[in-house]
């Protein structure tokens, strides 16, 4: 019998001997996992080629994290094959079964959760307090996946009794699956999509994003480990434009699983609709692709708490989250009151490489595209608003890629600094006239992801239940940080599909369900 569900603790980095055995594990990355040549695996069979793809460290470019082959369309064809061949086989394997693959896995990470939050501290930039809750979203996803197909493997009780016929109603695969994940969170999100569709009992192709192969790498791992039959879970690395767009063409693909941008979600939800030839079936396109999140604060609230919880929403991995509290909306009675709270708390935030120690808070952003493209939102929100704070890109003498914090205030809500996803430390401060105003301007983009109210008022919180038109609302706290099986996350409009991941429905969109009756 499986304990209840509960989500995994957060390391206390403030105990010394915490700190201690995180840096161990930091010593021993560097030493023993980076810098090293990893393959494709194909139908459980290393795949490498002539030319390769790298990842590196943001803070430090020129510090190689690992090479991978990079592969082409020809190889998504051999994994999905593969993975067509592995299909039947293991779609037949039970469910408990399966579940404790997603539990030994779960099980192996946890007693390596260091090695693994290490990895994301240089391959991608993540702070210590950031890769640690990267990790425990992802042994949170295993273990909550596997108890969640338990449930929902015979749902015959669900029916109404009819006396004449024997009945059931059950929930089977659907083939194979594209996994497509972002690089923002690198294990977490790779081991949900992967978690899901393995244990509903399909194959998958799992292609990560191309600045954070690694620590996928390591995660597959996990299950190759744990005995997974050759063919169930297929590892691509290449150009998303080449070996994602096979996948997702692919006739074979059954589903595609995708976090990343509006403008791929849009194309792979466009190419998904389109019918193959030898296709017998409507792909089904899983997508969660962004956020323009805003956290309102009204003249009722805990300014200090709401300040806080501004700056924690905005800046907490660089702000490149899809979640990230990139808009503040301050009702006009208190704007003057607040402001300078919130860039009095973001000035003080620590920039430095993240492996430096637990006490550095911003790291860099993930690479030279990003910060090129953050530092042209930048230029044009000191045309939009008024810059409050940052505004230059950090110079290091290793070249990272660091952008401190950045504020803008006195921004117009249909500014482009106001409506559009940077993804990056840029946040844009909107004064509203009243509450009324602040919804009004809260709902004013093409998403609808995350966002959060603070204000005393109950009145006002329950109109924001009612109105505030977003996937994940958070009253009177920062609007990031969603728990697995506490706050199912996924947003409306242009955010995707609204999946839930980490919640009670999920796994069905994995699944399809088959009602059989019998005459007695």
């Amino acid at each position: 019998m499986l304990r209840p569900y509960s989500p995994e603790s957060l390391t206390d980095f403030s105990r010394e001997e915490n700190r201690a055995a995180f840096a161990a594990a930091l010593a021993r990355v560097k030493a023993e996992v980076i810098g090293r040549a990893y393959p494709m695996i194909i139908d459980g069979q290393p795949v490498t080629t002539a030319a390769g793809t790298v990842s590196v460290n943001p803070s430090r470019p020129a510090e190689q994290i690992a090479s991978f082959p990079e592969g082409d369309a020809s190889h998504a064809d051999r994994a999905i094959e593969a993975a067509a061949r592995a299909f039947p086989a293991w779609s037949r394997v039970p469910v408990a079964d399966r579940a404790r693959y997603l539990l030994r896995a779960a099980a192996e990470m946890r007693r390596r959760k260091h090695e693994f939050s290490a990895i994301m501290v240089l391959e991608v930039g993540k702070s210590w307090y950031e890769a640690d809750a990267d990790t425990a979203e992802a042994i949170d996803f295993m273990t909550f996946y596997a108890h969640q197909a338990l449930r929902i493997t015979d749902s015959s009780g669900m029916l109404a009794v009819y006396p004449p016929e024997q009945l059931s109603l059950t929930y089977i695969p659907l083939g194979v699956g594209a996994v497509i994940p972002p690089w923002n969170f690198p294990n977490a999100i790779p081991a949900g999509m992967t978690a899901a569709g393995l244990v509903t009992g399909n194959t998958l192709v799992l292609k990560p994003a191309e600045q954070s192969p690694l620590i996928a790498y390591k995660m597959a791992e996990l299950f190759w480990d744990q005995g997974l039959p050759a063919g169930v879970l297929n590892f691509l690395t290449g150009p998303g434009e080449i070996v994602g767009a096979r996948m997702v063409a692919h006739p074979q693909t059954r589903f595609i699983s995708f976090t990343g941008s509006k403008a791929v979600g849009i194309q792979i939800n466009e190419v998904a609709a389109k019918v193959q030839p030898g296709q017998k079936w409507l792909k089904r396109a899983i997508l969660e692709m962004g956020g323009k999140d805003a956290v309102l604060v009204d003249e009722t609230a805990d300014l200090a708490a709401a300040a806080q919880g501004v700056v924690d929403s905005a800046f907490g991995f660089q702000g490149q989250k899809c979640s990230a509290g990139s808009r503040a909306i301050l009702v006009d009675a208190i704007y003057d009151q607040i402001v300078p709270q919130i860039v009095e708390r973001a000035a003080a935030l620590s920039i430095g490489a993240p492996d430096a120690g637990a006490d550095v808070h911003q790291g860099p952003v993930i690479d030279i595209e990003a910060m090129n493209r953050i530092m042209s939102y930048v230029e044009l929100g000191t045309q939009e608003g008024k810059l409050l704070l940052g505004g230059e890109p950090l110079a290091t003498p290793e070249g990272g890629y660091f952008i401190p914090p950045t504020i803008f205030g006195d921004v117009p809500p249909d500014a482009r600094v106001a409506q559009e996803e940077i993804f990056g430390p840029v946040l844009a401060l909107i004064r509203a006239r009243d509450f009324d105003h602040a919804l009004e301007i809260a709902n004013s983009t093409e998403y609808g992801l995350t966002g959060a109210v603070f204000s005393g008022s109950r009145e006002r919180l329950e109109r924001a239940r009612a109105e505030f038109h977003v996937g994940n609302l958070y009253l009177n706290r920062k609007c990031t940080g969603a728990l697995v099986g506490v706050h199912p996350f996924g947003g409306f409009n242009m955010s995707g599909t609204d999946s839930k991941a980490g919640g009670p429905d999920y796994l069905l969109l994995f699944t399809q369900a088959k009602s059989v009756a019998e005459r007695l």
